[in-house]
């Protein structure tokens, strides 16, 4: 003779709800999208001079790299100085508060250098920086 079990009928199985920990997750998502600062990069790493005056720009957010053979590299790509007005322009219509530092490497050439900062501002940028080290001068 077998016994038979009775259900109650009860099929659901137990098991956690997991809608409201997705909610929490994508809405963590979109917080950390919206406060996040996206920072562009020039391409290149410069050997920048130090300066016993250099502090820390909090708010550098494109970065214009002059090397020591005279290429200039803003957003990973190579311009000409000439172009380099039209890209700082570019770049700005994302970030229209954003301020500018250059990069320059200390074996480049001041010439070079003060035509970068000139097309920057030419651009309409106002707040221009020139990246240096902390330390004591004299390398």
């Amino acid at each position: 003779m077998r016994m038979r079990r009775h259900h109650t009928g009860n099929d659901e199985e137990a098991g956690i709800d997991m809608t409201p920990m997705l909610d929490i997750v994508f809405i963590m998502l979109i917080f950390f999208i919206v406060t996040s600062s996206f920072i562009k990069e020039s391409g290149i790493t410069v050997d920048s001079p130090s300066a016993a005056s250099a502090s820390e720009q909090p708010k550098g957010n494109i970065l214009v790299a002059v090397s020591a053979n005279g290429e200039i590299w803003i957003d990973r790509q190579q311009v000409d100085v000439r172009a380099l007005r039209a890209a700082v322009e570019r770049m700005r219509v994302d970030q229209p508060d954003s301020s500018v530092v250059v990069q320059a490497d200390r074996e480049s050439r001041s010439g070079l250098v003060i035509q970068v900062m000139d097309q920057i501002r030419l651009a309409g940028v106002q707040d221009v920086a020139l990246a240096a080290t902390a330390g004591a001068e004299g390398r």
